[in-house]
């Protein structure tokens, strides 16, 4: 069945106009002069049966229905441009992956492992996007998710990775000022804001006594604390794992406990098992699946 759809150039006519609230402008912008910008927005109100400027004079106006067809038709061309720009950008003899992570995950740890993968499997390109919460991933547009084990994803396969234990972690200046590894309450402290009793269930597993564990600055990402706590604002409460390379290095200290309780277990989330997925999902979730394993948060294999 033929769809009925308007033509692409009066979509583009009338969604430059809508944007411009000028036929001139819209008309400059085309290459396209105003009598033509103004003979497709005739096509597309003809075809709609709605009118969608108001014409005074040589103004035009776009009408409450024109303002809500020109917000959906813009977002569909922009949706259409992005997804034409990928695929123009796919390599000819390779693969490419599409991964949704958490952006905090995907900085501190998968990213600066990734040159490791390329160099093994150069013939695929891996893409990733941010997504903090959990989605259903058939008809998602993604090859599989990195991601917190959460009961939304039932069905889908799920393959543990590591396991997300707090650590406070602050500039080693801030030690030197005379407030010793166990002076923690003494020490301004910084919060993640989705986590807000973190401090204070850290303090009870760890026997150590803070006086008010909801006080200071919060952010909204574990990035944003590390960032911070190397800025010497505070002591941050953060996953190991993202913080391992500046303990290293001694641009972080950490000479308080660790947490007791694992807060969340990060996992590899597929559609379907691993020996079902295609040739580059298997590479890319073997190779994550061999990485997790080597270092101090892996779970344990069963």
């Amino acid at each position: 069945m033929r769809r009925k759809i308007p033509s692409n150039a009066a979509l583009m006519a009338f969604e430059a106009a809508a944007r411009h609230g000028s036929f001139a402008r819209a008309a400059a912008e085309l290459s396209l002069t105003e009598g033509a910008i103004s003979r497709q927005i005739g096509r597309l109100e003809a075809f709609l049966g709605v009118t969608l400027f108001e014409r005074v004079g040589n103004r035009v106006r776009l009408l409450p229905n024109g303002e809500r067809y020109a917000a959906q038709v813009r977002e569909s061309l922009d949706r259409l441009e992005r997804d034409s720009q990928y695929l123009m950008g796919q390599p000819v003899d390779g693969a490419s992956l599409d991964i949704a992570v958490i952006p905090t995950f995907a900085m501190r740890w998968l990213i600066p492992r990734l040159p490791q993968f390329q160099q093994q499997h150069p013939h695929i390109c891996v893409h990733l996007a941010e997504r903090m919460e959990p989605f259903v991933l058939a008809g998602s547009g993604f090859d599989a998710a990195i991601h917190f084990e959460h009961p939304a994803w039932t069905g889908m396969r799920t393959y543990p990775l590591l396991h997300e234990v707090l650590v406070p972690v602050c500039h080693p200046a801030l030690l030197k000022e005379g407030k010793g590894a166990t002076a923690l309450d003494t020490l301004p402290r910084l919060h993640r804001r989705q986590n807000p009793d973190a401090w204070e269930r850290y303090a009870r597993e760890a026997g150590i006594a803070l006086s008010n564990p909801a006080t200071g600055a919060r952010y909204d990402l574990h990035a944003m604390l590390i960032e911070a706590a190397l800025a010497g604002l505070g002591v941050a409460l953060v996953p190991r794992l993202y913080v391992e390379t500046e303990l290293a290095q001694g641009r972080l200290a950490a000479p308080w406990p660790d947490g007791k309780t694992i807060s969340k277990t990060f996992c590899i989330v597929l559609p379907e098992p691993i020996g079902l997925s295609g040739k580059p999902v298997q590479a890319l979730t073997q190779w994550i699946l061999d990485e997790a394993k080597n270092t101090t948060m892996a779970v344990p294999q069963t």
